[in-house]
């Protein structure tokens, strides 16, 4: 058999690199306007790649979807990857099935540590490069300055000589303008879509190969059953043939294809057959998982399974056991949240999902507390009501040494904040790697930092920054345990009893500490309903009333003013929990919570921690 490579001329497969915000989707919904396929008079919402509500309303991606474009008498399959190193798991699947990008950076930001992060993984897999500065029409635009950066960035991650003869396109994505030189005047993107056809190679394959196909994604049909996503890296293939699907160990399951669809435009198209090069959809494969290799029953050879990095943070997930539970979800039975954290993790190849120390409790992995959030939103949304622990970082035993995860930490402020920011994260056990002033009035400070001294950090990163600064980071690797620091100073406040809460007990809480709860809330046992502004928790009745006496005038001291209230995030709950504490998630509610409810059982269970249980 010839192992000579031979290109596909009729496809090119691409993945889009940018930082959050960078404005990514935007030029994805421009690209897909002027290539045709959208009719002049259709209605089309913005950044069309972002179909998830959790996507829409946030404004990020979070996972990476597939759609095709024909320029030329040629397809050009478009990844729109995460931009978010929480997604990573999604990036490297995504750029499995690429043989170039589009690195997209913002004019006036510059690459940023996402963009770091993915453009990392797409060099070390020797894919071709097309760089886009974006939104040169902005007031503080530094184009050149940017370039010099890029360049700078490719030679820091060594790039390849030919990566770093890149071709340059400025653009204004919004306008859905792009041209080669700054000086030029572009009116459309018709230089950049010749370009990914000129300087972008096809997929390659061996001409007289069987076929082969990668599972990069998996999906979900109601009609159709488990679907496979991959590219078809050798070989052709029409449906209901027979083939055997290539796991973990080179086990060895037998499928017959049931249908084959291919990515046409935003939607899904059936297809007799497909080339090789090719993103196809395969349905007929129950037992299949990411990575494993589709091919011929004749010769079942397997591909090199797609690598991802391990997690860095778990959480514990429980049923919820408190006195509302079951008041507001419709799935609040383990077994319920089990299957369902079982499916994410089908779907998603960056956690894992264990069981937990009973058959009521689940730990989930992955890369950070954002994803973390993610799932949680995605959970209550879907109707689920659970429990879930702090988050917490993974640490390796290697020769008996403990090593823990490390971020590489970009922080851009004003300047007046620097010194603030850099002693929370000394504190922190970071260090400073560089500084950099352009003038501005902002400093961007890169920190190496313990992946724990991110978490709870960013909410107060924000008002110690006073909401101007940005803070982003990336996994470096792993480093001997750096020692423990002091992470949350403040205590809680904890309601003594059942109930509703009333004007009266919270203005006289107020002096106290920080409230979550309004007047009118449902409280129960061990509920926690503010942040006690010292240390150690306090007890405290959030029902009580004012005593009623004669000597009042009517209506007197009736309309008490009170703080108003920040509502809870989920973010924001999970920063701020202790490793006693928990966060009920229902539909319709965030609420904290002690792991233990009653008063008495508390104190038996602090005795015990400490030896002086006698019971």
């Amino acid at each position: 058999m010839s192992s000579t490579r031979v290109q596909n001329p009729n496809i090119r497969n691409i993945a889009i690199i940018a930082h959050v915000d960078h404005g990514k989707t935007t030029l994805v919904d421009a690209l897909f306007r002027q290539s045709g396929v959208f009719r002049d008079n259709q209605e089309v919402n913005d950044r069309i790649m972002d179909r998830g509500d959790i996507e829409r309303e946030r404004g990020i991606t979070i996972s990476a979807k597939n759609c095709s474009i024909l320029w030329r008498n040629t397809k050009i399959n478009i990844l729109d990857t995460p931009g978010h190193a929480d997604f990573g798991g999604e990036v490297e699947r995504a750029l499995s099935m690429v043989d170039g990008v589009i690195l997209l950076v913002d004019a006036a930001e510059g690459p940023l540590p996402q963009t770091r992060f993915v453009l990392k993984k797409a060099l070390e897999a020797g894919l071709s490069l097309i760089t886009v500065i974006n939104k040169i029409d902005r007031g503080d635009a530094r184009p050149q300055e940017v370039l010099d950066e890029v360049y700078s960035l490719l030679i820091d991650l060594d790039a390849q000589e030919d990566q770093l003869e890149f071709p340059l396109f400025y653009a204004i994505g919004r306008d859905g303008i792009a041209q080669k030189t700054l000086d030029e005047k572009g009116d459309n993107l018709h230089p950049l879509l010749d370009a990914i056809l000129d300087e972008l190679p096809g997929p390659s394959y061996k001409p007289d190969a069987p076929f082969q196909m990668l599972v990069s994604d998996l999906d979900y049909s109601d009609y159709l059953g488990r679907l496979a996503i991959g590219k078809v890296v050798n070989g052709s293939v029409k449906a209901n043939q027979e083939m055997v699907c290539v796991g973990h160990g080179d086990s060895v399951t037998p499928l017959r294809i049931s249908k084959l669809q291919t990515y046409q435009g935003l939607s899904l198209g059936d297809a007799d057959s497909i080339q090789p090069g090719d993103i196809a959809i395969i349905s007929g494969v129950e037992n299949v998982h990411i990575g494993d290799t589709i091919c011929t029953k004749e010769q079942p050879q397997a591909l090199k399974r797609i690598t991802v990095d391990e997690p860095t943070v778990a959480m514990n997930f429980y049923r919820n056991n408190g006195p509302l539970a079951g008041s507001e979800g419709k799935f609040v039975q383990g077994s319920k949240i089990w299957e369902r954290l079982q499916k994410e993790s089908l779907r998603n190849v960056a956690i894992h999902v264990e069981p937990g120390e009973d058959k009521e409790s689940f730990v989930v992995k992955g890369r950070g507390e954002f994803q973390m959030a993610i799932i949680l939103e995605t959970l209550r949304r879907e109707g689920y009501e659970l429990c879930v622990g702090r988050p917490r970082v993974l640490n390796r035993q290697e020769n008996g040494q403990t090593l823990e995860p490390i971020e590489h930490v970009f922080v851009d402020c004003e300047d007046q904040y620097v010194g603030v920011v850099t002693e929370k994260l000394s504190i922190r056990k970071s260090r400073i790697m560089t500084m950099v002033n352009h003038g501005t009035g902002r400093t961007r400070v890169e920190f190496s930092a313990p992946s724990r001294a991110l978490i709870g950090y960013r909410d107060e990163f924000l008002t110690d920054t006073r909401g101007t600064g940005l803070l982003n980071s990336y996994l470096m690797g792993y480093e001997p345990y750096r020692g423990d620091f002091p992470t949350r100073t403040s205590g809680s406040l904890v309601s003594d009893r059942a109930g509703k809460a009333v004007p009266y007990a919270i203005f006289n809480l107020e002096p106290r500490g920080r409230m979550f709860i309004q007047p009118g809330d449902v409280i129960y046992e061990g509920m926690i309903i503010g942040e006690h502004n010292r240390s150690g928790d306090l007890e405290v009745n959030p029902a009580k009333e004012k005593k009623l006496s004669n000597m009042r005038a009517a209506g007197k001291d009736e309309n008490v003013v009170l703080t108003p209230v920040t509502p809870l995030t989920l973010e924001s709950a999970l920063n701020f929990l202790s490793a006693d504490e928990l966060l009920e998630v229902t539909p319709k509610s965030l609420r904290l919570r002690k792991r233990i409810l009653t008063s008495h059982e508390r104190k038996i269970a602090e005795k015990r921690a400490a030896g002086n249980w006698q019971g």
